[in-house]
């Protein structure tokens, strides 16, 4: 049984917070603030950086991995749950981007910030191709291949300012 989605314009519906899908999809709830929610959401997965960050690059990369494909079936879920596509508060998608960011950042707060910034830059920018994929690919693969492409992009970027740091 599918479900037709709802445009853009018309208001969208809240999650059912009881429901555990929903509320790891909208980032234990970060996502569910009226203004904002993806940078709310973004911030929301620093503790959960902070948290994977002492693990060996291995484990790190692999939990990210995970998170990705968890995600895609998690957001394609949660989004056909709410009939709408890439429903703003739907933040799961940020967490992985910006865990993907933070892959081999040097530790201390100056970098947490600038990966921050980076992602959300990128994340909301959408150069291409990840405006062209976040407008053509659907269901969850699309929710999460744009941020993940911006956390890819956000990566390098850090990366470069880490070797030019050195």
């Amino acid at each position: 049984m599918s479900t037709s989605l709802q445009p853009e314009t018309e208001p969208k519906p809240s999650p059912n917070w009881s429901n555990p899908w929903h509320l790891l999809a909208f980032g234990l709830g970060s996502g569910g603030v009226p203004k904002a929610p993806g940078t709310v959401g973004t911030l929301a997965a620093v503790p959960l950086y902070l948290l994977l960050s002492p693990f060996s690059t291995t484990a790190y990369l692999l939990t990210t991995l995970l998170m990705f494909i968890f995600g895609v079936w998690l957001c394609g879920k949660v989004s056909e749950d709410l009939g709408v596509h890439d429903h703003g508060g739907i933040v799961w998608d940020e967490w992985v981007g910006f865990l993907i960011t933070m892959a081999w950042a040097p530790q201390g707060w100056v970098w947490v910030l600038m990966g921050f910034f980076l992602f959300r830059l990128f994340d909301i920018w959408k150069p291409w191709p990840i405006g062209y994929l976040d407008q053509h690919v659907s269901g969850g693969l699309g929710i999460m291949l744009d941020d993940v492409l911006a956390g890819v992009y956000s990566l390098v970027l850090l990366q470069i300012f880490v070797y030019m740091q050195g």
